[in-house]
Protein backbone atom coordinates (compact mmCIF):
# COMPACT_ATOMS: atom_id res chain seq x y z
CA UNK A 1 0.00 0.00 0.00
CA UNK A 2 1.63 3.54 -1.00
CA UNK A 3 1.53 5.57 2.34
CA UNK A 4 0.28 8.80 1.96
CA UNK A 5 1.73 12.06 3.90
CA UNK A 6 0.18 15.47 3.87
CA UNK A 7 2.48 17.91 4.06
CA UNK A 8 2.55 21.58 5.21
CA UNK A 9 0.25 21.19 7.84
CA UNK A 10 -0.01 24.78 10.23
CA UNK A 11 -2.92 24.06 12.68
CA UNK A 12 -4.86 21.21 14.31
CA UNK A 13 -8.40 21.33 12.15
CA UNK A 14 -6.52 20.71 8.98
CA UNK A 15 -4.34 17.56 10.96
CA UNK A 16 -7.52 15.72 12.18
CA UNK A 17 -9.21 15.98 8.65
CA UNK A 18 -6.13 14.42 7.04
CA UNK A 19 -5.73 11.64 9.81
CA UNK A 20 -9.94 11.16 9.57
CA UNK A 21 -9.71 10.75 5.69
CA UNK A 22 -6.78 8.28 5.88
CA UNK A 23 -3.09 10.01 6.18
CA UNK A 24 -0.65 7.69 7.19
CA UNK A 25 1.81 10.60 7.80
CA UNK A 26 1.59 14.83 8.53
CA UNK A 27 4.76 17.21 7.85
CA UNK A 28 5.63 20.09 9.60
CA UNK A 29 7.30 22.79 7.88
CA UNK A 30 10.52 24.06 10.10
CA UNK A 31 12.12 26.01 7.04
CA UNK A 32 11.11 29.96 8.57
CA UNK A 33 11.14 31.04 4.39
CA UNK A 34 8.34 29.20 3.73
CA UNK A 35 4.69 30.39 3.54
CA UNK A 36 3.81 27.21 5.50
CA UNK A 37 6.86 27.49 8.33
CA UNK A 38 5.65 26.25 11.81
CA UNK A 39 6.97 26.97 14.82
CA UNK A 40 8.01 23.98 17.78
CA UNK A 41 5.25 25.07 19.99
CA UNK A 42 2.42 24.80 17.53
CA UNK A 43 3.41 21.44 15.83
CA UNK A 44 3.82 20.57 20.02
CA UNK A 45 0.29 21.71 20.55
CA UNK A 46 -0.52 19.56 17.20
CA UNK A 47 1.33 16.35 18.22
CA UNK A 48 0.03 16.04 21.31
CA UNK A 49 -3.40 15.63 19.51
CA UNK A 50 -2.95 13.28 17.07
CA UNK A 51 -4.04 9.53 17.77
CA UNK A 52 -1.51 6.68 17.79
CA UNK A 53 0.17 5.44 14.83
CA UNK A 54 0.41 8.58 12.98
CA UNK A 55 4.01 9.45 11.40
CA UNK A 56 5.20 13.54 12.42
CA UNK A 57 7.67 14.62 10.03
CA UNK A 58 9.81 17.72 10.43
CA UNK A 59 10.77 19.13 7.25
CA UNK A 60 14.50 20.91 7.24
CA UNK A 61 16.45 23.02 5.28
CA UNK A 62 20.50 22.99 6.09
CA UNK A 63 19.68 23.09 9.45
CA UNK A 64 22.67 22.67 12.40
CA UNK A 65 22.28 19.18 13.48
CA UNK A 66 22.52 20.35 16.94
CA UNK A 67 19.33 22.16 16.94
CA UNK A 68 17.63 19.70 14.40
CA UNK A 69 17.92 16.90 16.84
CA UNK A 70 16.46 19.30 19.44
CA UNK A 71 13.35 20.41 17.83
CA UNK A 72 12.44 16.43 16.75
CA UNK A 73 13.06 15.37 20.24
CA UNK A 74 11.21 18.91 21.68
CA UNK A 75 8.43 18.04 19.36
CA UNK A 76 8.22 14.49 19.35
CA UNK A 77 8.61 14.07 15.73
CA UNK A 78 9.15 10.25 14.34
CA UNK A 79 11.02 11.46 10.88
CA UNK A 80 13.25 14.20 9.26
CA UNK A 81 13.15 15.06 5.89
CA UNK A 82 16.14 17.33 4.70
CA UNK A 83 14.69 19.63 1.74
CA UNK A 84 18.11 21.24 1.34
CA UNK A 85 21.74 21.19 0.31
CA UNK A 86 22.57 18.75 3.03
CA UNK A 87 26.12 16.14 2.33
CA UNK A 88 25.54 12.99 3.50
CA UNK A 89 27.31 12.92 6.94
CA UNK A 90 24.63 16.01 7.46
CA UNK A 91 22.00 13.11 7.05
CA UNK A 92 23.32 10.59 9.66
CA UNK A 93 21.11 11.81 12.62
CA UNK A 94 19.59 9.81 15.67
CA UNK A 95 16.17 10.01 13.92
CA UNK A 96 14.69 8.34 10.95
CA UNK A 97 15.75 10.69 7.69
CA UNK A 98 14.32 11.14 4.08
CA UNK A 99 16.39 13.25 2.19
CA UNK A 100 14.72 15.71 -0.82
CA UNK A 101 16.04 16.11 -3.94
CA UNK A 102 14.75 18.59 -6.59
CA UNK A 103 14.18 17.18 -10.03
CA UNK A 104 15.04 18.62 -13.35
CA UNK A 105 16.92 15.82 -15.49
CA UNK A 106 18.08 11.92 -14.65
CA UNK A 107 21.67 13.58 -14.01
CA UNK A 108 20.26 14.96 -10.41
CA UNK A 109 19.53 11.06 -9.31
CA UNK A 110 23.50 10.84 -9.59
CA UNK A 111 23.66 13.02 -6.14
CA UNK A 112 21.62 10.32 -4.40
CA UNK A 113 24.43 7.37 -4.62
CA UNK A 114 26.35 8.53 -1.57
CA UNK A 115 23.02 9.13 1.01
CA UNK A 116 22.40 6.29 3.19
CA UNK A 117 19.09 7.40 4.49
CA UNK A 118 15.70 5.42 4.85
CA UNK A 119 13.68 7.25 1.59
CA UNK A 120 14.30 9.92 -0.69
CA UNK A 121 11.81 12.39 -2.04
CA UNK A 122 11.78 13.39 -5.73
CA UNK A 123 10.35 17.00 -5.61
CA UNK A 124 9.90 19.27 -8.53
CA UNK A 125 13.07 21.97 -9.60
CA UNK A 126 12.14 25.69 -9.08
CA UNK A 127 14.76 28.27 -8.74
CA UNK A 128 12.35 29.83 -6.69
CA UNK A 129 11.27 27.49 -3.87
CA UNK A 130 12.48 24.67 -2.50
CA UNK A 131 9.08 23.16 -2.46
CA UNK A 132 5.21 23.55 -2.95
CA UNK A 133 5.57 24.70 -6.86
CA UNK A 134 2.18 22.69 -7.73
CA UNK A 135 4.42 21.26 -10.11
CA UNK A 136 5.02 18.17 -11.74
CA UNK A 137 8.40 16.49 -13.19
CA UNK A 138 9.29 13.53 -15.38
CA UNK A 139 7.61 10.74 -13.11
CA UNK A 140 10.01 8.30 -15.61
CA UNK A 141 13.06 9.37 -13.64
CA UNK A 142 10.91 8.53 -10.33
CA UNK A 143 10.81 5.14 -11.63
CA UNK A 144 14.68 5.10 -12.51
CA UNK A 145 14.83 6.32 -8.86
CA UNK A 146 13.83 3.73 -7.18
CA UNK A 147 16.55 1.54 -8.27
CA UNK A 148 18.81 3.60 -5.02
CA UNK A 149 16.20 3.12 -2.57
CA UNK A 150 12.49 3.85 -1.27
CA UNK A 151 11.08 6.84 -3.31
CA UNK A 152 8.11 9.32 -2.11
CA UNK A 153 6.93 10.68 -4.90
CA UNK A 154 6.12 14.55 -4.78
CA UNK A 155 5.41 17.87 -6.58
CA UNK A 156 1.87 18.88 -8.30
CA UNK A 157 0.53 15.95 -7.26
CA UNK A 158 -3.64 16.69 -7.12
CA UNK A 159 -6.81 14.39 -6.75
CA UNK A 160 -6.70 14.43 -10.72
CA UNK A 161 -3.31 13.39 -11.20
CA UNK A 162 -2.74 11.12 -8.23
CA UNK A 163 -3.84 8.03 -10.16
CA UNK A 164 -1.72 8.37 -13.22
CA UNK A 165 1.53 9.11 -10.76
CA UNK A 166 0.83 5.87 -8.69
CA UNK A 167 0.38 3.67 -12.02
CA UNK A 168 3.72 4.71 -13.62
CA UNK A 169 5.65 5.35 -10.22
CA UNK A 170 4.41 2.95 -7.72
CA UNK A 171 6.34 4.93 -5.45
CA UNK A 172 6.73 3.92 -1.65
CA UNK A 173 4.54 7.31 -0.84
CA UNK A 174 3.26 10.21 -2.34
CA UNK A 175 3.42 13.52 -0.68
CA UNK A 176 0.96 16.49 -1.07
CA UNK A 177 0.77 20.14 -0.06
CA UNK A 178 -0.10 22.92 -2.46
CA UNK A 179 -2.71 20.12 -4.28
CA UNK A 180 -4.95 20.14 -1.21
CA UNK A 181 -5.12 23.81 -0.38
CA UNK A 182 -7.98 26.38 -0.35
CA UNK A 183 -4.17 28.84 -0.06
CA UNK A 184 -0.76 28.56 1.19
CA UNK A 185 -0.96 26.49 4.93
CA UNK A 186 -4.71 26.15 4.86
CA UNK A 187 -5.99 22.75 3.47
CA UNK A 188 -9.37 22.48 1.33
CA UNK A 189 -10.95 19.25 2.95
CA UNK A 190 -12.67 18.35 -0.12
CA UNK A 191 -9.47 18.21 -1.54
CA UNK A 192 -7.89 16.51 0.63
CA UNK A 193 -10.36 13.64 1.00
CA UNK A 194 -10.50 13.30 -2.19
CA UNK A 195 -6.56 12.76 -2.59
CA UNK A 196 -6.43 10.74 -0.36
CA UNK A 197 -9.19 8.51 -0.94
CA UNK A 198 -8.08 8.53 -5.26
CA UNK A 199 -4.33 7.68 -3.62
CA UNK A 200 -5.70 5.16 -1.67
CA UNK A 201 -7.77 3.39 -4.52
CA UNK A 202 -4.80 3.63 -7.29
CA UNK A 203 -2.75 1.82 -4.66
CA UNK A 204 -4.99 -0.79 -4.66
CA UNK A 205 -5.65 -0.97 -8.27
CA UNK A 206 -2.18 -1.04 -9.27
CA UNK A 207 -0.39 -2.88 -6.34
CA UNK A 208 2.09 -5.66 -7.54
Amino acid sequence: MVKVKICGITNLKDALAAVEFGADALGFVFYTNSPRAVTLETVKSIVSELPPFITTIGVFVDEHKGKLEKIARDARLHTVQLHGSEPPEACQLCIKTIKAVRVRDLTDLESLRGYSVSAFLLDTYSPHALGGTGRIFNWEIAVEAKRLGKIILAGGLTSENIDDAIKIVQPYGVDVSSGVESSKGIKDHKKLRSFIEKARNASLKYSL
